[in-house]
């Protein structure tokens, strides 16, 4: 492992690429989460579907290149919002190692959590209009399977139309219940991650900081991430994919209607994908971070 401190701006670079790489892989998955999140809603279709009935529609109705219907403002999104939650994690982390309360001392899971969910918000907060252009254009696809025309052609004019329709407040719809996800998201992957690596190094389970630590590591903090930010996964899907005209007034009535119409369950609806989605995202990011950083002389996570 290299020792130092490492360039806060090669470091960015290096997650920007790392998520880029992650999200192309991953995205058909996202988009088959997001598309069941949004069965029962007010929005779309009221009948039950499953990951592989909605997997069969968008193959039968939009062939292959329906997968990727809103990569491009998820790359633009990851190019924001990974940085800043991995470096500003980083950099948290090693203000409060260095201080003289914690003597250099480990940090416990519990402080990691907080630290890994105050960067998920602040990064969030910056990156939710690509996130919410993103759901608008995914959400699209299923008006164009049903003979319909779809809202937006492509970002820009998705980005134009919400800052023309819907004002500046617009471009940040849906931004409390996505600032909530993204804390439940990073409080379970960074600090699981973080910790999971290094216990597995430490018992010599993997055999030292290598893929199969990262692997394993990857694999733990998705399911923890997943458990945890479900629920606030589903409100917030549903509440950015609302237009001008919604029927939830806030992220609590959202809530409240779903659990009072779908039942409690369905918070947890598209968890299969979430996670199936979440582990592979986990496993190509930390691999290809870990092997970027390696590769550029920079120490491990």
């Amino acid at each position: 492992m290299v020792t130092g401190e490492a360039p806060t701006q090669k470091r960015i670079l290096l997650a920007s690429l790392s998520a880029m790489v992650a999200e192309s892989v991953t995205f058909p998955i996202d988009l088959t989460k997001t598309r069941m999140q949004l069965h029962g809603s007010a929005s779309a279709s009221t009948h039950r579907v499953g990951a592989i009935g909605v997997v069969s529609e968008i193959m039968r109705q939009e062939g292959m290149m329906g997968f990727y219907k809103g990569l491009s403002p998820a790359i633009i999104r990851h190019m924001f919002y990974t940085p800043i939650r991995i470096i500003g994690y980083e950099n948290l982390k090693g203000l409060i190692v260095r201080s003289e309360a914690n003597n250099g001392e480990s940090l416990p899971l519990a402080t990691k959590a907080l630290l890994g969910g105050i960067s998920g918000v602040i990064a969030q907060v910056v990156a939710s209009p690509a996130d919410l252009v993103k759901v608008r254009m995914q959400a699209d696809g299923r008006l164009v399977s049903q003979g319909l025309n779809p809202r937006y052609s492509g970002p820009v004019e998705a980005f134009t139309r919400i800052l023309q329709s819907e004002g500046v407040k617009g471009l940040w719809k849906g931004v409390v219940p996505n600032i909530q996800r993204a804390f439940l998201v990073n409080m379970g992957e960074l600090a699981c991650y973080d910790h999971a690596k290094h216990f597995v190094i430490e018992r010599k389970i993997s055999g030292g900081d290598n893929i199969y630590a990262h692997t394993l590591a990857s694999i733990m903090s998705g399911l923890a991430s997943t458990t945890l930010s479900c629920p606030a996964d589903v409100v917030k899907t549903r509440m950015m994919n609302q237009g001008e005209k919604g029927v939830y007034r806030n992220s609590y009535d959202c809530l409240v209607k779903t659990v009072r119409y779908e039942g409690v369950r369905a918070l947890w609806k598209g968890f299969l994908p979430t996670w199936g989605r979440l582990g592979p995202w986990q496993f190509v990011f930390w691999v290809s971070y870990e092997k970027f950083r390696q590769l550029a002389g920079l120490s491990s996570f």
